[in-house]
């Protein structure tokens, strides 16, 4: 079972409510819990781990595409939700939907090596061995923006290596998590063995010390911002648990001297307003070569103003609102302190309570805080630059270090410029936002460290051990 019944839900819970960032309107009604609620929930995630952990992996693998298969039946159901709860428009909320089933899809193909056994080299009269073991509870923990694919990838590698898990979903998409553990449900995953819980905002930081504090939760995966990355990891220590932080991201795209105009201005399109900017791989910084920049510029300019803008519920719209009017006030901040000091406004800037037009800010030096801060938002913001070493020092002169692009029309040159880039992930004559579940994800300084994806999760969300037998005489 992922969600509770009626007959189990306890007297500790409480109403949580969203207000759409679309209209203003209270779109979801649902059930959150406290400390003690859900530390009761991690007891029973204890107790389902033996007969868990004791299944083959392939046969764990199994329930996986079988979710995927789930995920995929509801279809309309998430995507209004995602265009009601996040203001989600229909292609971001479809590509999270499709993702989502492929990472449960492709981690599957991954049992095998879950269970590979290492020989190591003989000893007199020894055998020896390293294997990998499951862990205990795992406490994944996944933001809003894009709730299918970053609940997916919390959950997956970690049930495939035999642990068990509790999925702490955002506040600002409870209906979309609840409905992903009523998909958890529709797998058969046996009881206990992949919760999906909810918590106020009030009552989050209380509900997580106290679950990353129990005895039984083993390991800790959190994606979202680094200030509150920064907590799970001291949290994390302190109760030696190991965490995977993958956490805030400002990525620069780098178009050299060189490099093809169209490319790159579509890549930039793509990378800046695709989900409002909302993406932690979202470019956000474009560093461009002085004598390439005005006309580079240009052609972002006139692709800005093609997107549709609005109403995320509309199939046309391409850009909708950011996820509140907080949100909304702290971007126009950003750009008015960038005006403030120099830069310019080639395009948009205008808001509207959560909704936030495309913006396209020029000269954008490094006394503005846009340049400094994590934007989360439809802003692009140029910086020119002088060369390739110039564009190197800018690129790298950030507190973060998750994903960047390289453009240049020659390989070569471009891959010397991305060999001295300090970030996770690095794309060449491509867009910053891109992922696989094959793929290391992860990043570097204040964006985190671990890795999701591919065999490399593994290694996060499981115990190595080494395990040795004597030989009988005469063997």
């Amino acid at each position: 079972m992922a969600v509770l019944s009626a007959q189990q839900q306890s007297a500790a819970e409480y109403s949580l409510e969203r207000v759409s960032p679309v209209d203003g309107r209270v779109v979801s009604r649902e059930t959150a819990y406290d400390r003690d609620h859900c530390l009761g929930l991690t007891a029973q995630a204890a107790a389902a781990f033996p007969q868990w952990s004791g299944l083959r992996a392939t046969e764990r693998a199994a329930f996986l595409v079988t979710a995927a298969r789930e995920l995929e039946t509801r279809r309309d159901d998430f995507l209004a939700s995602m265009a009601d709860e996040i203001g989600a428009p229909a292609e971001w909320a479809l590509q999270n939907l499709h993702f989502a089933a492929e990472i449960l899809r492709e981690t599957a193909t991954y049992a095998q090596e879950v269970e590979q056994v290492e020989p190591l080299p003989e000893r007199r009269g020894l055998d020896s061995r390293a294997v990998r073991m499951p862990c205990g509870v795992c406490l994944c923990i996944s933001p809003w923006n894009a709730p299918l694919v970053l609940g997916a990838r919390a959950i997956a590698m970690p049930l495939l290596c035999g642990n068990t898990v509790l999925l702490k979903g955002s506040e600002f998409a409870p209906r979309t998590f609840r409905m992903f553990g009523e998909v958890l449900e529709a797998a058969g995953l046996p009881e206990g063995v992949a919760r999906v819980i909810l918590t106020r905002a009030e009552d989050s930081e209380e509900v997580v010390e106290a679950l990353i504090a129990s005895p039984v939760v083993r390991r800790v995966n959190f994606t979202g911002s680094t200030r509150v990355g920064r907590r799970v990891a001291e949290l994390s220590a302190k109760h030696l648990k190991r965490s995977l932080l993958e956490l805030g991201g400002q990525s620069a795209m780098l178009v050299l001297g060189d490099a093809d105009i169209d490319l790159a201005a579509a890549a930039a399109l793509e990378g800046a307003y695709t989900n409002q900017g909302q993406v932690c791989m979202s470019t956000e910084r474009l560093i461009v070569a002085d004598d390439l920049a005005d006309a580079l510029i240009v052609r972002i300019e006139e692709g800005r103003r093609k997107l549709k803008f609005g109403d995320p519920r509309e199939a046309a719209t391409q850009v909708g609102p950011v996820i509140s009017i907080d949100a909304a006030e702290r971007l126009t901040g950003l750009i008015s302190d960038a005006l403030s000091k120099g830069a310019e406004l080639v395009g948009g800037g205008k808001a509207r309570d959560a909704f936030l037009e495309p913006t396209l800010l020029d000269r954008v030096e490094p006394d503005m805080r846009v340049y400094r801060e994590e934007v989360f938002g439809p802003i692009l913001a140029v910086t020119r630059v002088a060369n390739d070493l110039e564009a190197i020092t800018v690129a790298n002169d950030s507190e973060y270090g998750l994903a960047c692009a390289v453009f240049s029309a020659n390989e070569e040159r471009a891959g010397i410029v991305a060999e001295q880039l300090h970030s996770g992930i690095c794309h060449i004559n491509r867009c910053t936002i891109d992922d696989t579940p094959h793929a290391p994800f992860g990043g570097v300084k204040s964006s985190g460290y671990g890795r999701f994806g591919g065999r490399w999760a593994i290694h996060e969300f499981t115990e190595l051990r080494w395990l040795t037998r004597a030989r009988k005489p005469g063997v």
